[in-house]
């Protein structure tokens, strides 16, 4: 009896892998081009930007980003003047991360670039595909939190 052959290219998880990967390359041309950012940089002035200011730990909790990524994502901005640390009151162990004006001017120059990247990436599709991808995403989205609550 032969054993099962895992076909890496219909393979779910990695069909995903592989499709993330190749859009986030694609969009790190805008940030890159435009600021020189890498990819953990990029992830880092966008949630500050979204959500002002965070904590490394939640930095990396909404990203998905290793706490050494984050780490020097946050030195680089930091070097750059674009972002400022604050110590917490009550746990010095805890900064609290905030865009500088400069950081914040950075951030809403790439909004108006990311949103049309992505207008321009969902413009293929029709509104029910477009409906479609956003519902699979969602459940799938769900699914993996599923998974986690599992013991």
């Amino acid at each position: 009896m032969e054993p099962e052959i895992l076909e890496l290219e219909s393979f779910l998880p990695y069909r995903l892998y592989r499709l993330a990967d190749a859009v986030s390359r694609e969009f790190s041309r805008v940030y890159k081009d435009r600021h020189g950012l890498t990819r953990p940089e990029w992830r880092t002035l966008a949630g500050l930007g979204q959500h002002g200011t965070m904590t490394a730990t939640a930095l990396g909790e909404q990203s998905a980003m290793h706490k050494t990524k984050v780490s020097r994502a946050v030195a680089e901005l930091e070097r750059r003047r674009w972002l400022t640390r604050t110590p917490d009151e009550n746990d010095r162990r805890v900064e609290h991360l905030t865009l500088t004006k400069a950081g914040l001017a950075a951030y809403r120059e790439m909004v108006p670039l990311a949103k049309a990247f992505e207008r321009e990436l969902l413009a293929k599709f029709s509104d029910g595909e477009r409906a479609a991808i956003a519902e699979g995403l969602a459940a799938l989205e769900r699914s993996t939190k599923e998974l986690k609550a599992v013991p």
